[in-house]
């Protein structure tokens, strides 16, 4: 079959939830992909910023084929050794204190809900305690996630949502202020805002946001699906400022391709949160998703990841940015590492559709706002190679 062909196919079977680019992707090799005709495309994009490691990488795909061939799941009431390996790399790595698996970054952020909630329930008994979470922020499509996600158009259609979610605005202490009441049991946002238009948090707001929660014991929950896993040149970005969450979600760059998350607690929450039979997953944490994890975290040390993201992002940094004060079409560049996003004044999708004839995969955020999420093992060669291009295809 033709890839038209399979794309009409697609779209008798499937549900249309998705606007796709008319591509069938058949294999990747190293930071490229290659469709079901042949052509290549340098990624830019990894899969929404999960593919860190790039694609063939012999270690990860060796590893996943001998786990498949000696156990792929059992279910949470046994034990398995991937898992635990991986819990133990990831708290080494992160400095927090429990670990649960999830399949999906949207779960760690459900997780992550129940946890904050029901530490304050089990502090004063009370049942109707509030989050604060961020305008423009985007946590996932589940209920628990989309409730406190920031953009109004999301949640519109499915209300009425979890309920005593305010939302506050981004790198704004004051209006994080305005929105705390005693019922305040948690603040939530992204260390760096990834659908809400690459934007950080500043060193000034995540110092104010931590005082204020220690302070008034509120638990800070900091999502670090998109910016963690090395993204930001930290293996988690809250890292940067030193600011220690209560609690921390992570996906994508997690598993590097298999379905897999996790929220982290901190002892304060792990000791007085959930206990058996209050959370729990059928998949999360298996044999294939952990041994994934492990590997993604051996391969990093191996190829000193974080050296390469900091090295490679401050080129693309400084490319993105020499781009921005020559054109007119762009009116801001914004990011961190391999974390980062060219705003225009204009819409993205007719640049995006460019790239994408000329070769190059690269994905927005918004309307206007094209982002640049990589595999982390990209070099400043690619970079020249993506920039070559898209500078063709804004012109």
């Amino acid at each position: 079959m033709s890839m038209k062909e399979y794309i009409d196919e697609a779209e008798s079977v499937l549900l249309h939830t998705y606007n796709r680019y008319q591509i069938v992707f058949d294999k990747g090799d190293g930071v490229y992909l290659y469709d079901l005709e042949g052509k290549k495309y340098l990624d830019f994009c990894a899969g929404i910023a999960v593919f860190a490691l790039g694609y063939q990488n012999k270690a990860y795909n060796d590893a996943l084929k001998g786990q498949i061939d000696k156990i792929i799941h059992t279910s949470n009431y046994y034990y398995n050794v991937p898992a635990i390996e991986a819990a133990k790399g990831l708290l080494e790595a992160s400095k927090m204190d429990r670990v649960f698996f999830t399949n999906s970054g949207a779960e760690a952020v459900e997780g992550a809900i129940k946890a904050a909630r029901k530490y304050a329930y089990l502090k004063d008994g009370c049942k109707d305690h509030e989050i604060i979470a961020m305008e423009h922020s985007f946590h996932g499509r589940t209920f628990g996630a989309l409730s406190v996600t920031g953009n109004p158009a999301y949640r519109e259609a499915f209300e009425p949502m979890i309920g005593n979610v305010k939302f506050a605005t981004m790198n704004d202490l004051e209006s994080v202020k305005a929105n705390i009441t005693d019922k305040t049991c948690a603040i939530i946002f992204e260390t760096v805002q990834g659908e809400g238009g690459i934007y950080p948090a500043t060193k000034e707001f995540m110092e104010g946001v931590k005082a204020l929660c220690e302070e008034k014991d509120i638990l800070l929950i900091l999502d670090e699906i998109q910016c963690g896993m090395g993204r930001t040149g930290y293996m988690y970005a809250w890292q940067k400022y030193g600011i220690k969450p209560d609690i921390m979600t992570s996906a994508k760059g997690l598993t590097c391709g298999v379905p897999g998350g996790a929220f982290f607690l901190g002892k304060k929450v792990a000791e007085n949160s959930l206990v058996a039979g209050d959370h729990g997953t059928t998949y999360g944490g298996n044999p294939l998703a952990g041994i994934a994890t492990k590997t993604v975290l051996d391969e990093y040390k191996r190829l000193n990841i974080l050296d390469n993201v900091n090295e490679v992002g401050q080129y693309l940094f400084d490319r993105l940015e020499e781009l921005a004060t020559s054109c007119d079409k762009i009116i801001a560049h914004r990011g961190v590492g391999l974390m980062q996003g060219l705003e225009f004044n204009v819409p993205v999708k007719d640049i995006i559709n460019s790239c994408i004839e000329n070769g190059l995969i690269l994905i927005n955020a918004g309307t206007n706002i094209i982002r640049f999420v990589p595999p982390l093992v990209i070099t400043k060669e690619d970079v020249d190679n993506m920039m070559n291009i898209l500078t063709k295809c804004i012109n």
